[in-house]
């Protein structure tokens, strides 16, 4: 049999057919030329299946063997570049499966039995998204080890704390890079919760309703690593829930990177100048010879549009499908790819990038002390002297105006001054306006204060060597 007619067999549904497909059809419903990215896991999944069709006594302990001899084959074939991949079998699956037939006879079409490609595929996106979720957990993990060096090597430098992007208090710069410590951490937290999900064997039910063989499942999900079987063969080949989930936990991850992006860009201009990043990760300008242009964080502020997007489009792709298999699902894969592509890419680079971040430690604390950033401490001061915080704020209100009129912060103001506003005020109020001693007041669990900064380092490096 010629490599064509096998080709043209490879369509199970030819037969039935009275003419060709056109070749403008051809290509708009075929997915070798993004799908084939699947081809361990639908290798992985073929051997399982043989593996649990041969203890079943549906196939031989021959075709078997031979199955596995022509699967070794085509993993070496790929790997070297040198399988024919053809945009006519439409998929990574009947490629797969025409070249088996080519090099194993009759075996490879026994390897078929009991399951659809309706079930193939779902099971193959599910194991290949196994895998990615594993590699994202580590980079994740690599971007909060960046983070917390940074953090520890800055865990005394002041930086002005913003709400509503006005000065707010001080905070410790560590205790700012731990913020995004913990975001990161949820992230790991979400992906592996979303990995259970996604971690469920569909093969065994075939096009929706199951099949006549006697498959073991339970046999293929252990063989695969698999914790659980799906329990209804129509779900099972047209749920995306996992992967809706997914891209959920990969937007939220980037909605992260993109609001450190932003303070990034923010402070290295000139307004703030309180970083700079090194000069791997900028470009110039081809008109302006002085700019230093902050790129890797602009433009991953953008790929997040592109990530949430996808999960727009796949929330969209499936709110109007009937049960159950739908050619719709075909779409599910290129926005899935391009969502784990883009978030592996951009932890990767921001964990090196954090690396090369230089602090511009008195930028920071020059900016801290024109905001009146210890006005807080010293309304806590006077409560503690016994004035009802409402009166202290209000206190504080006008010794804030009467700084601000005479252009100095509010520690260069006279302690006569402070006086006039209320006598409550000692010669120890100096101790709280300034900005360490309002740095170290806010010594509790989750606080600012530089010790606080380094038990929760240790905690962290401590989660992430048990990971």
């Amino acid at each position: 049999m010629s490599a064509n007619q096998l080709d043209k067999k490879s369509q199970a549904w030819s037969a039935l057919f009275s003419e060709p497909m056109s070749e403008l059809v051809k290509r708009y419903t075929a997915s070798v030329s993004f799908d084939r990215r699947l081809w361990r896991a639908d290798i992985d999944g073929s051997l399982a299946h043989a593996e649990m069709l041969a203890a079943q006594g549906v196939i031989s302990a021959a075709d078997r063997s031979a199955i596995e001899r022509g699967m070794a084959q085509i993993v070496q074939e790929i790997e070297s570049g040198a399988f024919e991949w053809k945009l006519d079998l439409e998929d990574v699956h009947l490629n797969i499966e025409a070249r088996l037939t080519q090099l194993v006879g009759d075996a490879g079409k026994r390897l078929h039995t009991g399951r659809s490609r309706n079930d193939q595929v779902a099971t193959d996106v599910r194991l290949w998204l196994r895998g990615e979720i594993d590699l994202i957990g580590g980079l994740l993990a690599d971007l909060q080890a960046a983070l917390l060096d940074l953090a520890e090597k800055n865990a005394d430098v002041i930086l002005p704390g913003f709400t509503h992007l006005q000065v707010a208090q001080p905070v410790s710069f560590g205790h700012h890079m731990l913020a995004y410590v913990e975001m990161f951490s949820r992230d790991a937290e979400r992906l592996l919760d979303v990995r259970r999900r996604v971690n469920r064997l569909p093969l065994g039910a075939a096009a929706l309703a199951g099949t006549s063989y006697p498959l073991d499942r339970e046999r293929v999900a252990r063989t695969l690593g698999m914790e659980d079987v799906c329990q209804n063969s129509l779900d099972a080949v047209s749920d995306r829930d996992f992967a809706i989930e997914f891209s959920a936990a990969a937007s939220l991850a980037m909605v992260h990177v993109s609001r450190f992006s932003e303070e990034l860009v923010l402070w290295m201009s000139q307004s703030f100048g309180f970083i700079d990043i090194a000069d791997r990760f900028c470009t110039g300008s081809s008109i302006m010879p002085q700019k230093k242009n902050p790129d890797v964080p602009e433009l991953a502020r953008g790929k997040t549009g592109r990530v949430v997007g996808h999960l727009m489009g796949l929330i969209t792709l499936m709110k109007g499908q009937p049960l159950a298999y739908n050619k719709d699902n075909q779409e599910d894969k290129e926005p899935l790819f391009d969502t784990v592509d883009t978030l592996k890419d951009t932890l990767r680079i921001f964990a090196e990038m954090v690396g090369g971040i230089t602090v511009k430690a008195e930028a920071m604390e020059r900016a801290a002390l024109r905001g009146y950033a210890t006005a807080t401490d010293l309304a806590d001061y006077m409560v503690k002297k016994g004035l009802p915080f409402r009166d202290a704020h209000e206190v504080v209100a006008h010794a804030v105006k009467s700084a601000l009129q005479q252009g100095v912060d509010l520690s260069e103001l006279p302690l006569s001054t402070l006086q006039g506003f209320s006598p409550l005020v000692g010669e120890d109020v100096y101790e709280v306006l300034s900005l360490r001693g309002s740095l170290n007041a806010r010594d509790i669990l989750g606080g600012t204060a530089p010790a606080q900064v380094r038990a929760q380092i240790a905690r962290h490096r401590e989660r992430l060597a048990a990971r």
